[in-house]
């Protein structure tokens, strides 16, 4: 059978052995959480609790009056015991609340709904708002904004993303297998939302057991979905080349899924989508990869938000001496991780440690021209220009060549044979184009 794929990307090395066969395991509460207060794409929330107050599980803690943004939810049942900057997983010091666990756990639900199938759509848009749920395969746009498009976007189809192409994260596999019930169900919630027939569940075919878990289950539960097998390929997963590889329909340049008619989430958002339509349970969890061979115990878990990366390393036997480095979300658009004190947040799907033997520090060369980089970019830009206009600091250039649909997949920094790093390059420009047009808008108020 011929796999579906999209055009270009790459194949790196698949490290997914060390984990995919752990089934996933519930991490004991811990004794401290550290809760920042945007987990989100959008509007940061502002803190609904102070020091010394006592808060439930599941409790509103932050929220923001902005349509894009997410609110935040206590995930164990304690005491706050400040809102402070803490070290946070993309390299900087974010405000979080900080609480401690104290007595028995005590839940605070969301309103309960009797039956999704009678529920008016803005009723299930706002209980998937207030249960604080975004895209978990890392993007974290709040999912009630993308469920709910604007009157003139016809949308006709719904994937279902569980590609999960980095080659070290098994988190969505292990869902799909264990939890492939509650996955189906928020798939069939979100579509019920968007009122469209058609769904497709997109899987990579290095995940065999996963694709034959759903496939069983979407017929004996009598679901109209189509699952969907596709070639290995990186970056499968970005939401362009998964609408391409299932249904070959192209997302022009600056346009989005919505603009050829397609929604697209995450297995782990269903999952999150059903327990809070279903359950009353406001998001405060999620499956998490602990691995690499720098961890002495590769494992699946389902952790509480906030939980410090530390706490996830003692419970997989820490990491080894020899550790390298260590990545949040993985090596191809993870971010580097200094300090094991940071806390697991809403886009947190893995966390990955390495030895030397895995990972080296390179030589960046001059560039020698061998297109590399055109050729593998799954966005057809011309990612050395880009950094080179980056560094001229020509921003007109950067907006031209299209800078902003680069997606950071870092494919182009990945086969470089010069080892340029191409991808923080680009993003760098990003920056510094937003701050260019930014104060041209400000010269011409």
């Amino acid at each position: 059978m011929k796999l579906s794929t999209f055009k270009k990307g790459l194949h790196p090395e698949d490290y997914k052995y060390f984990s995919h066969d752990q089934a996933i395991e519930t991490l004991p509460l811990p004794d401290d959480v550290y809760l920042p207060l945007q987990q989100h794409i959008g509007a940061a929330c502002e803190p609904l609790v102070k020091k010394g107050d006592r808060v439930r599980t599941g409790q509103l803690i932050a929220n923001s009056s902005s349509y894009v943004s997410a609110p935040v939810h206590a995930s164990i049942t304690g005491v706050v015991m400040d809102i402070e900057k803490y070290y946070h997983p993309l390299g900087m010091r974010a405000t979080m609340i900080h609480i401690r666990r104290e007595g028995e756990e005590e839940w605070e639900l969301l309103e309960k709904i009797q039956d999704w199938k009678w529920t008016p759509k803005e009723k299930l848009l706002e209980t998937i708002r207030n249960a604080g749920i975004v895209g978990l395969g890392g993007a974290t746009f709040p999912t009630h904004v993308k469920l709910n498009p604007p009157d003139d976007k016809t949308i006709d189809s719904f994937i279902l993303n569980g590609v999960e192409c980095e080659p070290y994260l098994t988190a969505d596999d292990r869902l799909m297998i264990e939890q492939s019930d509650k996955i189906l169900l928020g798939m069939a919630i979100m579509m019920h939302i968007l009122d469209v027939q058609k769904g497709y569940i997109g899987i990579e075919n290095n995940k065999p057991e996963a694709i034959a878990r759903m496939q069983k289950r979407v017929v004996e539960l009598g679901y109209p979905f189509k699952v969907v097998p596709l070639k290995v390929k990186y970056p499968q997963g970005a939401e362009k080349m998964l609408i391409y590889s299932v249904l070959k329909r192209k997302v022009p340049y600056s346009k989005l899924p919505m603009d050829v008619g397609v929604v697209v989430n995450n297995v782990a958002t269903a999952f999150a989508v059903a327990e809070a339509v279903t359950e009353a349970k406001p998001l405060v969890r999620r499956v998490i990869t602990l691995t690499g061979d720098g961890v002495n115990q590769p494992k699946n878990l389902m952790v509480r938000l906030g939980t410090p990366f530390k706490d996830l390393f003692e419970a997989c036997g820490n990491v080894k001496d020899d550790v390298h480095r260590i990545f949040m979300g993985g090596p191809m658009m993870g971010m580097t991780q200094y300090h094991l004190e940071s806390p697991v947040v809403k886009g947190s799907s893995g966390i990955v440690a390495v030895t030397g033997e895995l990972v080296e520090e390179l030589t960046t060369f001059p560039c020698i021209r061998c297109g590399a980089c055109v050729r593998t970019c799954p966005m057809n830009l011309m990612p050395l220009r880009l950094s080179k206009f980056t560094q001229e600091k020509k921003c007109e250039d950067l907006e031209s060549y299209g800078i902003m649909n680069c997606i950071e997949c870092g494919s182009c920094a990945f086969v470089c044979p010069a080892n340029i790093p191409l991808v923080q390059w680009i993003r760098v420009g990003k920056i510094r184009l937003r701050e260019h047009k930014a104060k041209k808008a400000k010269e011409n108020a």
